[in-house]
């Protein structure tokens, strides 16, 4: 163990995709506790360059890995010995891969769950991060001992951007402009935005991710003659900038871990409308920091919508509301020191 003079030795491991937020929070995560000098950090992920490269230019040690099926044997067995040989106090798995990839060992072991996932690959670890209220509740109702599970959320981005210019991507100025993100999938619940823009014959939407439902969302926009007013905008790094852009921020989610985003948009100013679904409907405040509407139900979303385009008043009161709730509980600063009061208990 290390002296109260000594950095504290940590590896970081994440099997994760090659774009996502939950990958981009774990460079967020990592590089904000490796600036705090406290800490000796190895991080452990797949060969993506592009995250390796912003890891080792915040001063973590970072190394590849492919993070494979069984068939990978000596690409596991090479991780093990590389695990093994930064000598770790403290070992903080995210998601499902690598926690299975990870057994216990002579360090603390920390399973980090951002989803309601399948618990078998998180039985071996000594603690449990949640990152809502409703995941620890997932884990203790899934046998894991309370006082080893606890809620540490996520912060946003909070580098400062500037936004866009309106007419970005085609877009007419004159039209209220909403903006969705995240991963084109069906839990994502973009099917039904689309269904409401409908009703709401003023709106431009920019959709911003990719995703396996990329084409049959296309096609649908197709069907619904929406594509002179949405934007497909693909997956991209400046989503901060094109909330300071929309006059809306739209999360439609069916199933939604925390919904990191909802952090993103109260700390860029960006009012929110979210289905209340595990994790917005958990952190917002319906009414009060955003706006909150049945999963999967078109008019109570149209209605939501409607109620904050027609009021750019009622959308500033939301949004000042929801930047002091995020300073207060969600900001970078309060979220680092919450794990770094969370790795000195397990080392006591």
């Amino acid at each position: 163990m290390s002296s109260l003079n000594d950095k504290v030795k940590v590896a970081q491991i994440l099997a994760g995709a090659e774009q996502g937020g939950a990958e981009n929070f774990f460079v967020r995560l990592v590089s904000g506790l490796q600036a705090s000098g406290r800490y000796s950090q190895h991080a452990f992920l797949r060969n993506h360059q592009h995250r390796i490269d912003s890891l080792r230019q915040n001063g973590v040690s970072a190394q590849g890995f492919r993070f494979g099926s069984s068939v990978h044997f000596l690409d596991h067995q090479r991780y093990l010995k590389a695990l093994k040989d930064c000598d770790p106090e403290i070992v903080m798995t995210w998601m499902n891969r690598a926690s299975k990839a990870t057994p216990k060992g002579n360090y603390r072991l920390v399973s980090r769950l951002g989803h309601y996932y399948d618990l078998k690959y998180y039985r071996h670890a000594d603690y449990w991060v949640g990152i809502s209220k409703g995941i620890c509740d997932h884990l203790i109702k899934g046998g894991m001992p309370a006082s080893k599970v606890i809620h540490i959320p996520n912060f946003a981005d909070e580098t400062e951007v500037s936004p866009l210019p309106r007419n970005s991507f085609d877009t007419p100025v004159d039209r209220p402009l909403l903006l969705a993100a995240g991963r084109l999938h069906v839990n994502k619940g973009f099917d039904v935005l689309l269904r409401a823009l409908v009703e709401i014959p003023d709106a431009c939407l920019w959709l911003a991710g990719s995703g396996p439902e990329e084409k049959s969302l296309k096609q649908q926009c197709d069907d619904l003659n929406l594509n002179d007013r949405v934007r497909f905008l693909g997956w991209r790094t400046d989503v901060t900038a094109l909330m300071r852009t929309a006059d809306l921020f739209v999360c439609p989610s069916r199933h939604e871990g925390l919904g990191s985003i909802v952090m993103e948009s109260w700390a860029h100013g960006c009012p929110i409308v979210a289905t209340d679904s595990q994790g917005p409907g958990e952190v917002i405040a319906d009414g009060q920091t955003g706006l909150l509407t049945p999963v999967d139900q078109v008019e109570p979303l149209v209605k939501a919508l409607n109620s904050l385009i027609d009021s750019r008043q009622y959308r500033q009161r939301l949004a000042d509301k929801a930047y002091g709730q995020y300073c207060e509980h969600f900001s970078r600063s309060v979220i680092l020191s919450q794990y770094e009061q969370f790795y000195g208990s397990i080392l006591s």
